[in-house]
């Protein structure tokens, strides 16, 4: 599966689950410590902020700060999937250009960036569908995607602080990628 294909079905599966958050649970925790959902969300939304102009080759100096603070708003769901749905169409037109993107850590080939998108889009889905009580299962061809590219990096995130300490996974696929993320595959809203 090609990287803007990945990109464009972990950001629906992502979306899907950001429409199903129940009105009353945006304050809720995450496995994300120190996240609420709404929280949780926002970051996700500031990704996708950010990969518009990173995408039409600006800078991280030029972006700026101009994404910083509370980008949902009275409606939540709604400034969430407009910038996810923004980022999809910017990286399609962006991919078939090739080259790079300057992230803070030095120029990126382009579709590394969107991968790196798309596993942040499907880890942070599963976080916001566990703390919502929504649906926690990912297509597995999207998932064994990740994962084969995560088995590369995965030391390289974690040195860098990116995640946390392996959790123990439980030789499903699925449940061994979030662990890797440094999730524990079996939280569950209330008990986390």
């Amino acid at each position: 599966m090609d990287a803007q294909e990945l990109y464009r079905r972990t950001v629906q599966a992502w979306n899907d689950r950001v429409a199903a958050v129940p009105a009353g649970a945006w304050a809720d925790p995450t496995p994300c410590q120190d996240w609420s959902v709404r929280e949780l969300v926002n970051h996700v939304t500031y990704e996708n902020k950010w990969a518009m102009p990173l995408f039409a080759g600006s800078t991280v100096a030029e972006v700026g700060d101009q994404f910083e603070g509370d980008l949902l708003g009275d409606d939540p769901a709604a400034a969430s999937l407009a910038a996810a749905d923004d980022a999809v169409a910017a990286a399609a037109t962006r991919i078939p250009e090739g080259g790079t993107v300057a992230l803070s850590f030095g120029d990126t080939p382009v579709e590394e960036y969107v991968t790196q998108l798309a596993a942040d889009h499907l880890v942070h889905g599963w976080d916001l569908a566990a703390a919502t009580g929504g649906d926690t299962r990912f297509d597995p061809e999207v998932v064994a995607a990740i994962a084969a590219w995560f088995a590369d990096r995965e030391e390289l995130y974690r040195g860098a602080g990116a995640i946390g300490p392996a959790a123990t996974g439980t030789g499903e696929p699925q449940d061994d990628l979030i662990a890797s993320f440094g999730r524990d595959p079996g939280w569950v809203a209330g008990q986390g």
